[in-house]
């Protein structure tokens, strides 16, 4: 296995696959959302908040959301502001609108349970490949091949030699992650969490730990010696003075007042006019704020 285009034999996949799962059997974090009683719904809400956001930021407001909205149908019943509200400062909060979008299709279409059929799942608001693999597998223990980042780069690693996947997801990923995939559905999906685990917990971005690795004797990239990365250099995202910290801190406004605010009270939270009326534009635009008459905002209803 030489690179992310060359499909692994089945003997080599099969090697990787019983190391693997035994450590995440031993090594698993105890996760509320990998518990029976999450449901399919817990699963779901799970994946939605740990898009580019830690496990460690992501544990208080999933627990608090399923407190206040345990199945899809109570979330649908709320103005979707309130989703926003409860979002906090988990970021990206567009996810909190495609979720509770998600929660009234699920209301709608499926009597208010979450669809189990790949397919359905796909076809909910807000739910993209990955999404519907994640829930499909996770919570209904189907065989599905479930590419996250650290996936993806126990895999370049592992299989490809390679010390980071590409930036996007390309199709030889995908063809490699079916490759690799188990052919029993409950030790697939058993692998599809053990891989993802072992990408978060050992083999991650910021440096691997190959003493603590299952497979650290079939690493590819290991074996060559572990060369370095070849193309841009991965940089971490900035925030400070980014339309996004903007962003941020007009939602913070308005996720803590309970009735609309004045434009006074927005342009408050940052100097700039310009780059202040472009992220409220774009607010406005992601329907995560609601301009009123007269000149007042508030999350949308």
């Amino acid at each position: 296995m030489t690179d992310t285009t060359t499909e692994p034999s089945p003997a080599d996949a099969a090697s990787l696959h019983a190391p693997v799962i035994a450590w995440f059997d031993e090594h698993a974090r105890d996760l509320p959302w990998r518990r029976p009683e999450a449901g399919a719904w817990g699963v779901m809400v799970s994946e939605f908040m740990l898009q580019q956001t830690p496990v460690s930021r992501v544990l208080p407001v999933y627990e608090q959301w399923l407190a206040r909205w345990p199945r899809p149908a109570d979330l649908a019943a709320e103005a979707p502001g309130e989703a926003v509200r409860a979002w906090g400062r988990l970021g990206y909060p567009r996810r909190a609108l495609r979720l509770h979008g998600a929660a009234q299709a699920i209301t709608e279409r499926h009597s208010g349970d979450v669809p189990s059929d790949h397919g359905q799942l796909l076809a909910l608001p807000g739910i993209g490949e990955y999404t519907a693999a994640a829930v499909a597998s996770f919570a209904y223990g189907q065989r599905h091949a479930v590419l996250d980042t650290n996936v993806r780069r126990v895999f370049a690693r592992a299989a490809g030699g390679v010390q980071y996947p590409p930036t996007a997801t390309t199709a030889a990923e995908r063809k490699l992650a079916r490759a690799l995939l188990p052919d029993d559905e409950e030790t697939a999906s058993r692998w599809a969490a053990a891989s993802m685990e072992l990408g978060a917990l050992v083999c991650t971005a910021r440096g691997e730990d190959c003493t603590r690795c299952p497979i650290a004797a079939q690493c590819a990239w290991r074996l060559a010696g572990k060369p370095a990365h070849e193309g841009p250099a991965r940089r971490g995202q900035t925030y400070a003075g980014t339309d996004r910290q903007v962003r941020g801190k007009l939602l913070a406004v308005l996720r803590d007042a309970r009735t609309p605010v004045p434009q006074s009270a927005l342009d408050a939270v940052w100097n700039d006019p310009v780059q202040r009326a472009r992220a409220l534009d774009g607010l406005v635009a992601d329907g995560l704020v609601e301009p009123l008459a007269d000149g007042l905002y508030r999350l949308p209803g």
